[in-house]
């Protein structure tokens, strides 16, 4: 990818629909036998993936615009190919349902973003107390219950995939089921949203305790996913480090007060309306003190990265704490290499900020890295190149279309043998 940077954005965009909400919807398709329509679902990589995971275990699914197909009539496997479950994390959102519907599951070690250990044992225990027979034989993972039955559930980290996988396997189970120290970000009660409209009785999602009532069967529905959080918020941090001017459709701000607050101390001007959010760049933004990442609703570790590239840019020093994934700075070297000042010490980065960044060639390292990269390169002065930028294609949907729309100056280019490259 190669940005000419230097130029404010400036115009009107819609927020897709969100990835981390749409993954686990269509897992949760698999409860139901039948055709469910999922609306607003982007078309990414990962969901590529999924669709593909789908397809293997005998269902049909097809993405029509921004809607997917899922009939799960014909679904007659279990077992989730290494191959397929390697290429993505949200794979393991399939555990619950295929346990809760044929009482057996084989899975691997789920692949994804390299940005620290993502441990899978909360899945595992909360499965276990629900009734399932767990044995795992290096990265194979074979689960299987005859019956789940219905508990109370204590997680010791509020896991969004856990807490997604353990209301998915809980629709059906015998009895009532209580999760507490349950995650509690919006695409949590959007999953509980779509199962309760296939029937489910799930109350609780977005606070701290989730009560899940079981159920003979479900019914197929048609649902509408909500706007990604994490895609609003990587362009409201390009509005602002291009010093641009732009408005958000279709957003849901009340998903973003965490971040909102902090462009706000950096000086940033952030107006909202209902579903639509204004942003206006300033000249040079002030450094925010302290940023902790930690669960919703406090600051994600999914905008980290975005939001460093906006402190690189400040007048003064900034800190910035991860708090959920220890792999999560691999970006820092890369924007060191265009000039700006940030030291890692452990789990924190100290910030400095410079006046200016200066293109160069850089590597996405991973999803959200590489989205915080093509903001940086819109930021800089001269031309950025961007490399390995399918792990971006996991998160948006035509990024650089996206940021074309805006004013911004950037091509993708597909590479030749001969290190040529063409317009891809």
């Amino acid at each position: 990818m190669v940005i000419e940077g230097g130029r404010p954005l400036s115009g009107t965009i819609a927020i897709q629909g969100a990835k981390n909400a749409a993954l686990p919807i269509l897992a949760a398709g698999m409860l139901v036998e039948g055709t469910v329509i999922v609306d607003q679902v982007p078309n990414l990589l990962d969901i590529d993936v999924m669709l593909d995971i789908l397809r293997s275990l005998g269902c049909r699914a097809e993405q029509i615009g921004q809607s997917v197909v899922l009939d799960t009539t014909s679904a007659n496997s279990a077992h989730i190919p290494e191959s397929l479950m390697g290429q993505m994390r949200s794979s393991i959102f399939l555990m619950g349902p295929l346990l809760a519907r044929f009482g057996e599951v084989e899975v691997y070690q789920p692949g994804g973003c390299a940005i620290g250990e993502r441990k899978i044992d909360l899945h595992l225990l909360g499965l276990r107390m629900l009734g399932a027979e767990i044995r795992e034989d290096g990265n194979r993972i074979v689960c299987r219950a005859s019956r789940l039955t219905g508990t109370d559930i204590h997680l010791d980290f509020p896991s969004v995939g856990a807490t997604e996988n353990l209301m998915m396997a809980a629709v059906l189970a015998d009895g009532v089921t209580t999760i507490t120290n349950a995650a509690r970000e919006p695409e949590i009660e959007d999953l509980q949203n779509f199962l309760n409209s296939m029937g489910a009785r799930v109350t609780g999602a977005g606070t701290g305790t989730i009560r899940i009532e079981g159920v003979k069967r479900l019914v197929p529905c048609r649902y509408r996913i909500i706007p990604d959080r994490i895609v609003t918020g990587t362009l409201m941090v390009a509005a602002a480090a291009t010093r641009g001017q732009v408005t958000l459709t279709g957003a849901n701000p009340s998903h973003l007060t965490s971040l909102i607050h902090v462009l706000r101390r950096a000086g940033v001007q952030v107006t909202v309306d209902d579903d639509i959010i204004k942003v206006g760049g300033v000249i040079r933004p002030k450094a925010v003190e302290r940023i902790v990442t930690s669960p919703y609703p406090a600051f994600p570790t999914d905008l980290q990265a975005q939001i460093m590239v906006l402190l690189a840019l400040a007048d003064g020093v900034s800190v910035v704490k991860e708090m959920i994934f220890e792999g999560r700075f691999k970006h820092v070297d890369e924007l060191v290499r265009m000039g700006a000042d940030i030291r890692v010490d452990l789990n924190s980065a100290i910030i400095r900020g410079v006046p200016r960044l200066y293109g160069t060639t850089v590597e996405a390292t991973d999803l959200r890295a590489g989205a915080a990269l093509v903001i940086a390169g819109l930021a800089a002065q001269g031309k950025t190149v961007i490399e390995q930028v399918y792990h971006i294609d996991r998160g948006y949907e035509r990024i650089e279309a996206m940021f074309a729309s805006l004013g911004a100056r950037i091509m993708r280019y597909a590479a030749v043998p001969n290190n040529r490259v063409i317009p891809g």
